[in-house]
């Protein structure tokens, strides 16, 4: 059985690396419900949970059929 990594908030500049958008596609993509939203960690800061956003990768994967 496979071990799960750790689920944890992702910042911006991660979450960006990861599916290599930018951050103004990821906040359209968001405002239309194509993207997960953040989560609220401080007064002027936001994360993703790890999870969400390996979701999103999948799910991109399965739309091209690789």
């Amino acid at each position: 059985m496979e071990q799960q990594p750790p689920r944890r908030f992702l910042r911006l500049p991660e979450v960006k690396e990861r599916v290599g958008l930018s951050r103004t596609n990821l906040y359209e993509k968001i405002k239309t419900g194509d993207f997960p939203k953040p989560y609220p960690l401080g007064p002027r800061a936001v994360g993703w949970l790890s999870d969400d956003i390996e979701k999103f990768i999948e799910s991109r994967i399965k739309s091209v059929g690789v």
